[in-house]
């Protein structure tokens, strides 16, 4: 990693740290050992943070330590005082200062993670009121279309003969009736005909007498 690129990493890690409990003066040197080897400084004046590529002179304490110690510190994933009791970052002058500027990741740290539950529990009331919403809609089309199928079984009730079997049935049933009295008229016509009167000779029994 290039000098360059240290300076610009911890710059932007700390363009929107929190000052609010830092309330005096601070200014650190640092300066990078081996890889990116350079020196910059951390000022921290009138709630700002200032991140410059140049020596301090009149530093209230000077950092020194590798470029990715810096860097952890910077974004918070590490403590200054930590690091310094681990033996990873070294310290000369003013060695109480420490805790000051440790104030700065802290805050900053702990914004980080008083954000994080409201913006989930924001993205929860935004998720169920996305699915309220789209519930209801489809709630009134099924009701609707519960409603249009309802008039279309009611109309056909079981049991019941459409009128055009009825009209059929009927000449069927007269059928019958029809038949008998014709029966009865050809019954009535036999016993009216006139009867052939028996006992008549023939004509060779005339001659012979």
């Amino acid at each position: 990693m290039k000098y360059e690129e240290i300076v610009a990493k911890v710059k932007k890690a700390y363009a929107k740290a929190d000052t609010a409990l830092v309330d005096e003066h601070l200014a650190v040197q640092v300066d990078v050992t081996g890889e990116g080897e350079g020196a910059f400084y951390i000022e921290v004046a009138d709630g700002k943070i200032n991140v410059e590529p140049w020596e301090y002179l009149d530093h209230d304490f000077k950092i020194q330590c590798a470029a990715e110690e810096i860097i952890a510190i910077a974004e918070g994933k590490k403590k200054l005082g930590q690091e310094v009791e681990a033996g990873n970052v070294y310290i000369s002058r003013n060695f109480d200062k420490v805790a000051v500027f440790d104030l700065i990741v802290a805050k900053k740290a702990a914004a980080k993670k008083a954000a994080a539950p409201k913006a989930k529990a924001e993205k929860k009331t935004e998720k169920k009121a996305e699915k309220k919403v789209a519930a209801k809609p489809a709630k009134k089309e099924t009701v609707k279309a519960e409603k249009k199928a309802a008039p279309a079984t009611d109309k056909k009730k079981p049991g019941r003969k459409p009128k055009t079997e009825a009209k059929v049935e009927a000449p069927k049933a007269e059928a019958p009736k029809a038949a008998e009295v014709k029966a009865e008229v050809k019954a009535e016509v036999k016993a009216e005909a006139p009867k052939k009167k028996p006992g008549r000779k023939p004509k060779t029994a005339e001659v012979k007498a």
